[in-house]
């Protein structure tokens, strides 16, 4: 019979409670991951009580009142507070989102955060994205054009052409819909993602952009693009409310019209 072990530090144990105040009438939990790599011990859920009536209603807002006043080494990271940066992305209640944008009256009971899955986690809620951003690199998401730009002025398009880009430039790359696709999960070394496609695609459809060939010709490949299987995991957890399956739809047409 074969026999299978969870990998080190998989197993998750129940943590510390952290009460809230005795006067505390609107009192809601927070269970959320915890993991240190310099104690080597297994990660756990610690369970905070906090009062909301003393408490922001989003759910970053509850992070940042733990942070503050309640264990200072809780680490999570944030910026913007405004849905724009895309640095509070992580998995609360079951979804991946972006803390700053989910209400706490939105979750029904206790309110469960971990970080975005399947990647290595750094410490806590910060998960590792090097990999991530390498493959972003790779797909070079800048303009590439030979033709000089006009002289002291911007490179035009019509009103047609920019709105090919709706859709797409509005990606913060908070990477809620790669980390939540399970194509992704299996074959991340060599599959870009959802993310990263919609990026490429963003490029291939920008008309002020002159290298459409070499880009398709850089996602041709078994793996890069093609283990994407629509599965629609990425436009049901973005928080922008973008489909990234849509743009990788979009590659994949123009290959195929390429091959012809």
């Amino acid at each position: 019979m074969a026999t299978f072990t969870l990998p080190r530090n998989s197993t998750v144990s129940t943590g510390q409670t952290y009460k809230a105040a005795p006067d505390a009438k609107n009192v809601r939990s927070f269970k959320i991951y915890r993991w240190d790599p310099d104690t080597g011990e297994n990660p756990r859920m610690d369970t905070y009580e906090i009062d909301l009536d003393k408490c922001g209603p989003m759910v970053l807002d509850a992070l940042i009142k733990i942070k503050n006043e309640v264990d200072t080494t809780l680490t999570f990271r944030r910026s913007c507070r405004e849905g724009i940066c895309g640095s509070c992305s992580m998995n609360i209640d079951g979804l991946n989102t972006l803390a700053c944008l989910k209400p706490i009256e939105d979750v029904v009971g206790e309110v469960r955060i971990n970080p975005l899955p399947h990647m290595p986690v750094v410490k806590d809620l910060v998960p590792d994205l090097s990999q991530l951003y390498a493959q972003l690199r790779m797909i070079e998401p800048w303009l590439k054009a030979d033709t000089a730009a006009p002289p002291d002025e911007e490179r035009r398009q019509s009103r047609e052409e920019r709105a090919r880009l709706d859709g797409l430039w509005e990606c913060i790359l908070c990477f809620c819909c790669s980390t939540a696709c399970p194509s992704y999960w299996w074959n991340g070394d060599r599959y870009l993602g959802p993310a990263v496609l919609l990026q490429a695609y963003r490029w291939i459809a920008d008309s002020r952009d002159e290298y459409m060939g070499e880009r398709l010709d850089q996602l041709q490949d078994p793996f890069r693009l093609y283990r994407c299987h629509t599965i629609m995991n990425c436009a049901r957890t973005c928080p922008k409310g973008l489909n990234p399956a849509e743009a990788i739809g979009k590659v994949k047409m123009l290959l195929a019209e390429r091959e012809g």
